[in-house]
């Protein structure tokens, strides 16, 4: 998927024009208690080509403030990530000389930039705006965020710049397991023993997605392509602090991926950057295996385990159906059991269940804990179907969809995964309204 990053100076309406394009702001699981979502990201798919936009920090190139500077910091990766660029400016301040320092440093960039000017609400406004073919450009897109005039013109636009999708079919029969996780929690050297454990059968080819090598390899018979994010690198002088902007990499990783595995660095613990990459992977609908390494550097006793898996399960309250695995990839401690483990995972990614079996679990469910009352009347649950695989995806046909809580939904989902073993991947319910 393609990467759109909208920058500019702060408060020139950036975040206002993140949302209109996404349209709407409902995650696919905004209900679920527990996802971390950091709203800089997102994926579009309303348009007829789908991207990732990213809604980055004010881009002040003079200012020697720290919180500016590191707006700015956050504003070069996300633009050495993109494939499409967004400059917005400010129609009411008009021309600043920092627009034109950031139109240089754009200039400098072997990517397609759009330039946006917001805030033009009308048609006195938009003449107003004209001072700003002065920055020697030969066309820019005059737009109020806000109120969604001119938007339309600017998507055409950004549906124009982007790359062609490919339509072709990827290779059902193989999995593809992505590694994904901040700097320096060992990624790398995760990679190399799985693969030098596993034997790689075929070289590494270079990725669809930049700093991304795909890696054929078989485990057990199966044939799986590892995404290797593990490539990632600090680019220049980078903050320290800004370490969250490789969530775009773990992006585009988790992108193409069937199963995740998510590695923690056990001597740093979990940080935010871990639980906005995970709340990702699960909005996606990937398989997600918690991998906590660098377990040999932790001084443990007989309770240490324990006590790091239940604040796992504290942290990560939306991933109780993940696997947790400790392992250490310098020693190679229990690095075997993550294929183990991946293998067991993806086979239940890929489960198909028979619509009988199904009703026959929904049946039994619903004689044991009956569904709520809503407007004085029970809710009735008509059948249940499954509609897809890679995740688990099913349809429950009800008479009044909208009176069945939040608590009644969970019990459903619990009572499919025990009988079918969907214990260590997602799986998704839709409720659909019918009438007997």
């Amino acid at each position: 998927m393609s990467v759109v990053a909208i920058v500019g100076r702060p408060n020139v309406g950036k975040s206002t024009l993140f949302n209109r394009i996404l349209g709407q702001r409902k995650a696919i699981v905004e209900d679920f208690p527990g996802v971390t979502r950091d709203r800089n990201y997102a994926d579009v798919t309303r348009y007829d080509k789908h991207f990732t936009l990213i809604d980055t920090g004010g881009f002040e190139p003079v200012s020697e403030d720290r919180m500016l500077v590191q707006m700015r910091e956050q504003s070069q990766l996300a633009v050495e990530e993109a494939d499409l660029i967004l400059f917005v400016m400010d129609n009411r301040e008009g021309l600043t000389p920092a627009d034109y320092e950031v139109a240089g440093l754009l200039r400098q960039v072997d990517k397609p930039v759009l330039y946006v000017v917001n805030k033009v609400d009308g048609d006195r406004q938009e003449e107003d705006s004209a001072e700003f073919y002065a920055l020697g450009v030969e066309q820019f897109y005059p737009v109020s965020a806000e109120h969604g005039r001119g938007v339309g013109d600017l998507i055409d636009a950004v549906m124009d710049a982007l790359p062609e999708q490919k339509t072709g079919k990827a290779d059902d029969s193989q999995v593809r397991l992505a590694v994904i996780g901040r700097p320096n929690v060992g990624k790398s050297s995760l990679v190399n023993k799985l693969l030098g454990y596993e034997r790689v059968v075929a070289n590494p080819t270079a990725g669809t997605t930049r700093d991304s090598v795909d890696t054929p390899f078989t485990y057990n018979g199966q044939s799986y392509v590892l995404i290797d994010t593990a490539g990632i690198r600090r680019k220049g002088k980078v903050s320290q602090k800004l370490e969250k902007y490789s969530v775009i990499q773990a992006l585009k990783g988790m992108d193409r991926a069937h199963v995740v595995l998510l590695v923690v660095d056990a001597e740093e613990g979990i940080t935010e950057q871990d639980l906005t990459v995970a709340g990702y992977a699960f909005e996606k609908g990937r398989a997600i295996v918690l991998v906590v390494n660098k377990w040999d550097a932790i001084e443990k006793d007989h309770r240490t385990m324990k006590a790091f898996t239940e604040e796992m399960r504290g942290q990560f309250k939306f991933l109780s159906f993940s696997p947790v695995l400790f392992v250490s990839a310098l020693t190679g401690q229990r690095v075997a059991k993550i294929m183990e483990t991946v293998e067991e995972v993806a086979n239940q990614f890929n489960r198909k269940v028979s619509t009988a079996e199904l009703n026959r679990v929904l049946q039994e469910a619903e004689k044991t804990h009956q569904p709520p009352m809503y407007h004085g009347k029970r809710v009735k649950l008509f059948y249940i179907t499954q509609t897809a695989v890679r995740p688990p995806s099913f349809t429950i046909f009800v008479n009044r969809e909208e009176g069945i809580h939040f608590s009644y939904r969970r019990y459903l989902a619990n009572k499919i995964r025990e009988p079918f073993g969907f214990s260590g991947c997602p799986i998704r319910i839709t409720y659909r309204n019918r009438e007997r």
